[in-house]
This record gives structure tokens, C-alpha cells and sequence, in this order.
């Protein structure tokens, strides 16, 4: 079964920004994060149970680690139903929490 992956606004916002950040610092390295965030995106298609549960109590609203340099990437998300898979937010793994 495969699921389909979606973003909130907010979600896109996060990746928007992050690319920002990084543009500020080189090209090259923005595109690969970019590249990193969207190639760990498809594990959710099919294995997004795989992903650790962001709360004890809920075991649909889970985080997707990315990695990438040194640290990395998390992707909060919620699996909606057997058919999608909602991408809620996007922070580097240095960030304050996801609100």
C-alpha cells in the first residue's frame, strides 16, 4: 500500500525557509538540503509507521529524522487515514519545537 504525501501551507513555509537560511550561505548546500527533505519524503509513501511518535499517546502524529551534515532535519506528521500522510512542519534539528 502506498501512501500519498502531502504538505500544509505551513509545512511548505517550513522548507521555504529553511532553503532561505541556507541560500544566504551557499547555493549548492541550500539545493542539496532541499534534495535531502524530499528524498526522505518518499520512506513515507511506504513505511511511515517506521517513523518515531512525536507523542506517547498518539500513534498517528509521528517524526521523520533527515539527515543531512552534521545534524540534520525532522518533518512532524500526521498519518491521516490508509491513503495519506500530511507533512505538518519542517525544522532543523537545532530548532525550538515545532510551534
Amino acid at each position: 500500500m502506498s501512501f500519498q504525501v502531502r504538505y500544509t501551507k505551513d509545512a511548505r513555509d517550513d522548507v521555504e525557509r529553511l532553503f532561505d537560511f541556507l541560500l544566504g550561505v551557499d547555493l549548492a548546500i541550500a539545493e542539496r538540503a532541499i534534495e535531502a527533505i524530499e528524498k526522505a519524503m518518499l520512506i513515507l509513501q511506504d513505511f511511515p509507521f517506521t517513523c518515531r511518535k512525536a507523542q506517547a499517546d498518539n500513534a498517528f502524529i509521528r517524526e521523520l529524522i533527515i539527515p543531512f551534515g552534521k545534524r540534520g532535519y525532522v518533518a512532524l506528521f500526521e498519518i491521516e487515514d490508509k491513503q495519506t500522510v500530511t507533512i505538518l512542519a519542517v525544522r532543523h534539528q537545532r530548532e525550538d519545537d515545532y510551534i
